[in-house]
C-alpha cells in the first residue's frame, strides 16, 4: 500500500503526517512501512507508528495518532493512553490535532525511541 492509498478518504490527516515524517527524518536514517492500518517507522526495529483513528472509530477524532515505544512509562499528561504490552515495553499513544503539537517534547520522545531501535 502507498501513502496516497493509506490517506485516501482521510486527506485532512496527510499534512499532519507529512510534518511528523519530516520530524522523524530529521532524527536520522529510518525506514517507512505502510500497511492497511498504520504507517510504521523503523530503524532495526519499529519505534513509532502513525494511524488515523477515524478509520476505526468513526468521525470526530483527532486526525492522527502517534504511537511511540519506550522502555519506560513517561508521565506526561499529553499521552492519551499508555499501555505495557510486554514487560519493560511501554506503548504511548498521542493524539495529534495540528502541526504545532509536533514540538520539542514530541521530538525528544521520538529521538529516544529512534535511538533505542538500533
Amino acid at each position: 500500500m502507498t501513502l496516497d492509498e493509506f490517506f485516501t478518504g482521510y486527506e485532512a490527516s496527510r499534512p499532519l503526517f507529512d510534518a511528523l515524517r519530516a520530524l522523524v527524518d530529521s532524527l536520522g536514517e529510518s525506514s517507512l512501512r505502510v500497511t492497511k492500518s498504520q504507517v510504521a517507522f523503523a530503524r532495526g526495529r519499529t519505534f513509532a507508528w502513525a494511524w488515523v483513528p477515524d478509520r476505526y472509530l468513526g468521525g470526530g477524532h483527532a486526525p492522527l495518532v502517534l504511537s511511540v515505544a519506550l522502555s519506560h512509562r513517561d508521565d506526561s499528561p499529553r499521552w492519551k493512553q499508555v499501555v505495557e504490552p510486554s514487560p519493560g515495553q511501554f506503548m504511548h499513544h498521542l493524539e495529534l490535532g495540528a502541526e504545532p503539537e509536533l514540538d520539542d517534547e514530541v521530538r525528544a520522545w521520538l529521538e529516544e525511541a529512534w535511538a533505542a531501535a538500533e
